[in-house]
């Protein structure tokens, strides 16, 4: 498994979205760029999550962050999630393959059949993730989970985002 290091460059990322094809390298933000996987649209933590990083992308915004979303999903379900959960400040990314998934040290698993809320768990699908990334491409910080529980919570990162940008604080977690 590749674990990616912060002060590093970032794969070079390029994924499909509902509203436009998105590339890492053409993101332009004037602090950071924010990657966000989700599990998908079987997943009701997800949709709470997402719902609550819609309600904050404006925040998000104002401080100079660029934000996507992602999930192995297809355009399909996709469609779906943004849909239903209602998350029209979000661009939300579909297809997130094994390989991309590999680059990004991300767990993957394999579904298990209905969830709680009665949508089937596709065959394969990744795990959560959140990464932090410079204008120039490489990792600032990151967080990733082998389940869909106890994720950072996004009122926690705008907190710490204004305290990296107001100490010039640098991406920690760089040594080998």
């Amino acid at each position: 498994m590749i674990v990616l290091k912060p002060r590093q460059a970032m794969p070079a990322l390029q994924f499909h979205s509902l509203q436009d094809n998105w590339s890492l390298a053409e993101q332009k933000p004037a602090q950071f760029t924010m990657l966000v996987v989700y599990r998908g649209l079987h997943c009701p933590i997800c949709k709470s999550y997402l719902t609550e990083l819609n309600r904050l992308a404006e925040d998000f915004s104002a401080r100079g962050v660029n934000i996507f979303t992602i999930s192995s999903d297809t355009h399909e379900r996709a469609q779906t999630a943004f849909d239903e959960w209602k998350l029209p400040k979000l661009t939300l990314g579909y297809g997130l393959s094994v390989e991309q998934s590999q680059a990004l040290g991300l767990h993957r698993s394999k579904g298990r059949g209905l969830t709680s809320i009665g949508i089937e768990e596709p065959e394969e699908f990744t795990e959560p993730g959140i990464f932090i990334i410079r204008p120039d491409n490489t990792l600032y910080w990151s967080n990733i989970s082998t389940m869909p529980f106890a994720r950072p919570h996004f009122k926690e990162i705008l907190g710490a985002i204004d305290f990296a940008i107001q100490k010039d604080y640098p991406a920690r977690g760089e040594l080998v």
